[in-house]
């Protein structure tokens, strides 16, 4: 009871469900193959892809993103958008969508997850070849400060300077110019950019642990809406909800964002979600690790009671066992309070601090 899906001859109760989503090729790929998931489901619903929206992330070009400061940079506008009623539902890479969302708005969807792990794009003159076979100084180009703490650390070596842009225009400057020896992307977002030949190398967790929420996208509601939500729901993947709520809840605990190395990595095998976190200073130099598990080896519960709409780390997933996702974010809560009775504060602080001088 509760989760049965809208009917309606073209739309929920007869209009059709307006899809929001940003102007850039990856992002309408996205939200593409959400709306062509959604179509199967529920073949008597109309769906419209209400496109155009640029975001703050999406203008500010020549700005480090962990400098603009701003935690929704490619998520604010199109949740104005949902706001006003001008659209349904939006779809998002799950890792750009802040830990607290605005209030009033729940991520309804979690889809299944795409490899999370980060890739190594070469330019076409290293081409076959691994970082560490690149030649001293090789300067690689990431805007992510997780990756280059990370990486510096293992390739001293290496020079890493800031890229950005969306894919399309960073790979034309890796392939163009000489000023980048390789990149560091997401393997998810080159595999759904059909790009995926192009990856030259993949970064298992031992070299760099990813982004919380890497590699899986997110769709974000109305919370009140619960046509809406009981129609997106069906999409829920639930050992990527049970990862994703997990790393969401860690990086919560630390209150890290854009501007601070934060990593994770997960694995649900057997009923055990395993979870490693990590905490980085600027340079990587300074550092902190952990791993830690729990049983999320829960029944679903088939009582319909009031707390139906309850919230882990911004995700309402009603389909999946309520106890499960508990333990997930309990998970995620106690490795940052390891982590912090360690010394997190103190070194996130300082990268914070010196990301903001620079």
């Amino acid at each position: 009871p509760g989760t049965d899906p809208p009917r309606g001859q073209n739309g929920v109760q007869g209009k059709p469900v307006r899809v929001g989503t940003r102007r850039s090729q990856l992002a309408r790929i996205q939200t593409d193959s959400v709306v062509s998931m959604l179509r199967e489901l529920y073949p008597d619903l109309h769906f419209e892809i209400a496109v155009a929206m640029s975001t703050t992330g999406d203008k500010i070009l020549d700005t480090a993103l962990s400098k603009i400061g701003e935690k929704s940079l490619f998520t604010k506008e199109l949740e104005n958008a949902l706001e006003k009623n001008e659209v349904d539902l939006v779809v998002h890479s799950l890792k750009d969508l802040p830990t607290s969302l605005p209030p009033g708005f729940t991520i309804g969807a979690v889809c299944k997850r795409e490899n999370p792990l980060d890739a190594v794009v070469f330019h076409p003159k290293n081409c076959g070849k691994t970082l560490n076979l690149l030649p001293e100084k090789s300067v690689i180009g990431t805007s992510s400060l997780r990756r280059a703490a990370q990486l510096k650390k293992k390739f001293p070596q290496l020079e890493f300077r800031d890229i950005r842009g969306n894919l399309n225009t960073r790979l034309k400057k890796l392939d163009e110019k000489e000023d980048f020896s390789a990149i560091i992307l997401a393997a998810a977002g080159l595999k759904r950019m059909g790009w995926e030949h192009r990856i030259g190398q993949l970064l298992g967790p031992e070299d760099c642990l990813y982004a919380v929420g890497q590699g899986a996208l997110a769709v974000e509601v109305r919370a009140k809406d619960q046509e809406i939500l009981n129609m997106v729901s069906a999409l829920h993947d639930a050992d990527t909800v049970l990862c994703c709520i997990a790393e969401r809840a860690f990086m919560k605990r630390l209150e890290g964002g854009c501007s601070v190395p934060v990593a994770v990595s997960t694995l649900l095998k057997d009923g055990q979600l395993y979870l490693t976190g990590a905490v980085y200073s600027l340079d990587g130099s300074d550092s902190l690790k952990e791993t830690m598990q729990t049983s999320v080896n829960y029944p679903q519960q088939s009582e319909d009671g009031p707390n139906d709409d309850v919230q882990h780390v911004g995700v309402t997933a009603k389909n999946v066992p309520s106890q499960a996702q508990e333990a997930a974010e309990n998970l995620g809560v106690e490795l940052a309070n390891l982590l912090l009775s360690k010394g997190a504060k103190h070194i996130l602080s300082v990268a914070r601090q010196l990301n903001d001088a620079h």
